[in-house]
């Protein structure tokens, strides 16, 4: 397919992509959660080798798309953050997982 054909009228693979998983630091975050139940802040910052707050910035993101809970709670006087993904995020990271299999299987060899 040339650059300026169209694929039979059908809206190409790369226009489903979710840009808001999309974008690295979201997508490993995402990626984290999906394979545990719930993490706290600290365990992802550095798995995710993230700052402090380039982490809270996308976990907010993720938030106010509705695909992270954060629960704030205190433990022995100090704040714990609990992250985990919602019904809504999880399904987004398997629609986006699925949307990127398609899309690499529709690249030419």
């Amino acid at each position: 397919m040339k650059n300026n054909e169209v694929n039979d009228g059908e809206t190409p693979s790369i226009s489903r992509i979710d840009k808001t998983i999309h974008e690295p630091a979201r997508l490993v975050i995402m990626a984290h959660l999906f394979v545990v139940e719930s993490a706290d802040f600290l365990f992802l910052q550095r798995q995710t080798r993230l700052t402090w707050g380039n982490l809270s910035s996308h976990v907010s993101k993720l938030e106010d798309a509705g695909y992270v809970d954060v629960k704030k709670e205190f433990v022995d006087r100090k704040p714990h953050t609990v992250l985990q993904l919602t019904n809504k995020g999880r399904t987004a990271f398997q629609e986006y997982r699925q949307s990127m299999k398609q899309l690499f299987k529709e690249l030419p060899e």
